[in-house]
């Protein structure tokens, strides 16, 4: 299972400890948000893309949408989401609990900028009941992401 790996992943940073899981469902950001109890803005969802024939995660803020010009003029190409089959072969997660961490090889990741407005944001954890509160400094070093990019709005 795809927590699993996530968990060896933190284990590894000894942060295991912070991954939690529930006994809710957590797979949207509405339902992420009550069993965080946090505001949805503060969860850091992770959207899955195909740009150039390989895959794409951008890990936006929970009330940011993405923005079609703004995609378009950082990749060249329109904004196409992964299906659920792409995704859980592709990223290695299935919908509902994509995340940057513990990701298959060959896949991009990107932190939009409508997550800097926060000190600590909730991602899941490869499972659609699961989650971690990280710091954007922490989001930036365990996602791996290769930059910042601003493809959303909605949430100024």
């Amino acid at each position: 299972m795809a927590i699993d790996k996530v968990k060896a992943y933190f284990r590894a940073h000894g942060m295991e400890h912070r991954v939690q899981e529930f006994a809710v469902s957590s797979a949207t950001v509405e339902l992420a948000a009550q069993a965080l109890q946090c505001e949805p803005c503060r969860i850091a969802k992770t959207l899955s893309f195909m740009v150039n024939g390989a895959p794409v995660l951008i890990v936006a803020a929970g009330d940011a949408k993405i923005d079609n010009p703004k995609y378009k003029a950082q990749f060249g190409t329109k904004a196409k989401m992964l299906t659920p089959d792409e995704a859980e072969a592709l990223i290695g997660h299935a919908v509902g609990g994509v995340c940057p961490f513990a990701i298959n090889d060959g896949v991009t990741v990107y932190l939009d900028a409508s997550l800097k407005r926060f000190e600590t944001v909730f991602p899941a954890c490869g499972s659609s009941n699961s989650g971690i509160e990280m710091t954007i400094p922490e989001l930036e070093t365990h996602s791996g992401h290769a930059a910042w990019i601003d493809v959303c709005k909605g949430w100024q």
